[in-house]
C-alpha cells in the first residue's frame, strides 16, 4: 500500500500557479536602492532573473561563511570560561530545536498546527540560527523533497557531490530569492513575510544581546570570568558554525551514510549519530518516506528529541494537531515496500 503525503501533495498544487505577491505591507515594503542590501528580497535585475542564473557558485558569497568561520577560529585562541562554553553548548540545541521543530517541520511540512503569534515567535526564534528567513527555507526544502536527489534538487550529494550538497549551493546566486510560489500558505501573512525579507534582525538581536549579557556579567559577576567579547566570540561565532554544519550534514551525509528501512526514490539514510546531534533529524529515510508525520524517529528506540519536546510543547497549549505516521507505513519493509512517487 503507498501512503502519498498530503502535505507534499498540497504543496505540489500551489506550484503550478504563477507567483503574485499578496497585496500586504510584508510584500509592498520598500526601502530606497542604497539600502537594497539590507533585503533580501532586493534583486536589481529582477527576482525571476536572478532565479533563472546558471547553477554555479559565486565567489563573493563565500565571504558570509569565510567570516563566521574566521572569528570561530579566532575564538580557538582564548581559552572560554565555564559559562561560556556551557552557554554555547545551550545555544547550539536551543537553535537546533528550532531549526527541526519550526523551520523544518513546521513551515517546511506543516506536520502540526499553531496559534499565528506562535508562528512568528518559531520564525524568529529559527532567525537566531543565522540560516536566513523561514520562508526561504522552506521554499527551498519543499523543492528538496519535491526533487530529491535528481534534477532540480539543489543540494543532492548523488548529483552534486558532499561539498556543493553540504555549502555550495548556499554560494549560487540562483538559490538566493525565496521560491515564494512553493510557500505560499505562509507568505499569506505579511509579518512572516517581512521577518524572511530582514533575516538579519534576529542574529543582529542575538549578537548584541550576548554582549550586552557578557559586559553585565563581567561588571556584575566577575567571578564568572566572562566579558561581552568571549559570549559574542564563542557564544555567537563559535555555536553558529558548528550548528551549520550540524544542520548542513543532514543534507550532505544523511544521503551517504547509515541505513535504508525503506525503500524510496533517493538515497536517504537513517543515521543514529547524527539523529542525536540534530535532536532527531537523522531518521531521515523515515522522513523521506512519510514527511508528513511530525516524528521522525518512527519507532520509540530512535531517539527524537525535537518529538518529545513537541510533545511537551502540545502539553501546554502551544501547538496541537501532531500529524502521525500512518499504520501502513508502520507495516511496510524494505523488500516490499513502494518507491514514493513523491518525496
Amino acid at each position: 500500500m503507498n501512503v502519498a503525503d498530503p502535505i507534499d501533495l498540497e504543496v505540489e498544487s500551489e506550484v503550478v500557479n504563477p507567483f503574485r505577491p499578496a497585496s500586504h505591507w510584508g510584500f509592498t515594503l520598500r526601502l530606497p536602492a542604497w539600502l537594497g542590501f539590507l533585503d533580501s528580497d532586493y534583486f536589481p535585475s529582477g527576482r525571476t532573473a536572478v532565479m533563472n542564473l546558471p547553477v554555479k557558485s559565486r565567489a563573493s558569497r563565500w565571504f558570509p561563511f569565510i567570516f563566521l568561520h574566521g572569528f570561530a577560529l579566532l575564538a580557538l585562541f582564548y581559552k572560554p570560561s565555564a559559562f561560556a562554553l556551557s552557554l554555547a553548548v545551550f545555544l547550539y540545541f536551543f537553535r537546533m530545536f528550532a531549526i527541526t521543530a519550526f523551520f523544518h517541520r513546521y513551515f517546511s511540512h506543516r506536520t502540526y498546527k499553531t496559534s499565528r503569534p506562535a508562528q512568528f515567535l518559531f520564525a524568529f526564534w529559527g532567525g537566531l540560527a543565522v540560516q536566513r528567513g523561514a520562508l526561504w527555507w522552506a521554499s527551498h526544502h519543499r523543492n528538496h523533497h519535491r526533487y530529491s536527489d535528481r534534477d532540480g534538487d539543489i543540494h543532492s550529494p548523488v548529483k552534486s557531490g558532499f561539498i556543493w550538497s553540504h555549502l555550495g549551493w548556499i554560494t549560487a546566486d540562483c538559490n538566493m530569492p525565496t521560491r515564494y510560489e512553493t510557500i505560499g500558505d505562509f507568505s499569506r501573512y505579511p509579518e512572516l513575510v517581512f521577518l524572511n525579507r530582514f533575516d538579519w534582525l534576529p542574529p543582529l538581536f542575538l549578537g548584541l544581546g550576548l554582549y550586552a549579557l557578557g559586559w553585565f556579567l563581567e561588571l556584575h559577576f566577575p567571578s564568572l570570568a566572562t566579558s561581552g567579547c568571549e559570549l559574542v566570540l564563542w557564544d555567537f561565532f563559535v555555536s553558529t558554525v558548528v550548528l551549520f554544519h550540524g544542520v548542513c550534514s543532514i543534507n550532505s551525509l544523511s544521503h551517504i551514510l547509515g541505513s535504508q528501512r525503506y525503500r524510496t526514490d533517493d538515497s536517504s539514510k537513517n543515521n543514529f549519530l547524527l539523529a542525536l546531534i540534530t535532536l532527531g533529524e537523522g531518521w531521515h529515510n523515515n522522513h523521506h518516506r512519510f514527511p508528513g508525520a511530525v516524528r521522525q524517529g518512527f519507532f520509540w528506540w530512535e531517539v527524537d528529541m525535537t518529538y518529545y519536546l513537541l510533545l511537551l510543547f502540545r502539553a501546554l497549549g502551544l501547538v496541537w494537531d501532531l500529524h502521525p505516521v500512518p499504520s501502513a507505513v508502520y507495516e511496510e519493509r524494505l523488500s516490499s515496500a513502494p518507491s514514493r512517487v513523491r518525496s
